[in-house]
């Protein structure tokens, strides 16, 4: 049984321009299973350095990092791990006696699910040029993806990221699609972008799996026209999901079991999530 919260109780928290509930809930319904005496809660802020001193004054635990705070946060921290030193983008800090040090989760989640999800690697579109699409490209890379399109507006970003993994680079798609599309844009996520579909459907019509790393509805335009079109679907929500273990385990040293997971995805995120996870 999970202890009271008193003064002993461990805070971790999440930081993004768009907080949301769903890691709240993951988080803490594995604290309650495992009955640990720590508490999660997410935010947003105005105001980052002072955000990332309160977490080494009061001694929080850790923070997750999302979007647009990936990269701003980087000269706040006193330390990058590997994970997020190549990419050069956070989404996970982890405070040891106020020495707060930056992790990528991200890349871990989205290597795993493409060893897990793609029998071999594809020739790939990807839109997107940011925090996130460093570390997806990142994971690409290093799951054997040797041909892809980096898909990105903004040519400076678009070109650097290209070049450094070795990939080709264009501002607008292409006509052809590719065997695997990967959106990692705002298209499709919960506000001004929620109707957008990341990807033309004779695009999805031609591809073999849709990977779309929105989290937030996880069922965007461009997940349901690939499920409406007979595609292999890696989802956002599983990112999310297997993302937060790995944020769970840095934080609290344990790494949960697949059922406890699966329990914290349902309550979470529901029954879509879960079953996506299990198979």
């Amino acid at each position: 049984m999970k202890p009271p919260i008193g003064r002993d109780t461990r805070l971790c928290m999440s930081l993004s321009g768009r907080p949301g509930n769903a890691g709240s809930r993951l988080h803490n319904r594995l604290y309650e299973i495992l009955g640990l005496d720590y508490v999660y809660k997410s935010f947003s802020t105005t105001d980052l350095p002072a955000a990332i001193g309160g977490i080494r004054a009061l001694g929080i635990r850790g923070s997750a990092i999302s979007m647009p705070f990936k990269e701003a946060v980087i000269p706040l921290i006193d330390a990058l791990e590997q994970s997020a030193r190549v990419i050069d983008s956070v989404n996970t800090i982890v405070n040891d006696g106020g020495r707060l040090s930056g992790y990528n989760t991200d890349y871990v989640a989205v290597r795993d699910l493409l060893e897990q999800r793609v029998a071999s690697p594809l020739p790939f579109l990807l839109r997107g040029s940011g925090g996130m699409a460093k570390a997806v490209v990142a994971a690409l890379r290093d799951a054997g993806f040797a041909r892809g399109t980096i898909v990105a507006r903004n040519e400076a970003a678009g070109r650097a990221l290209a070049a450094q993994y070795g990939y080709g680079w264009q501002a607008e798609l292409p006509k052809e699609s590719a065997p695997l599309l990967v959106n990692v844009t705002p298209l499709g996520m919960e506000g001004a972008d929620s109707d957008a579909l990341a990807f033309p459907l004779e695009h999805v019509a031609a591809c073999e799996i849709a990977f779309d790393v929105v989290a937030q509805p996880v069922e965007t335009p461009f997940v349901r026209a690939a499920r409406a079109a007979g595609k292999a679907v890696i989802s956002g929500g599983q990112v999310i999901v297997l993302q937060a273990v790995e944020q769970f385990v840095l934080y609290t040293g344990i790494r949960p079991s697949a059922e406890a997971v699966l329990e914290a995805t349902l309550f979470a995120h529901g029954a879509a999530v879960a079953d996506s996870l299990a198979g």
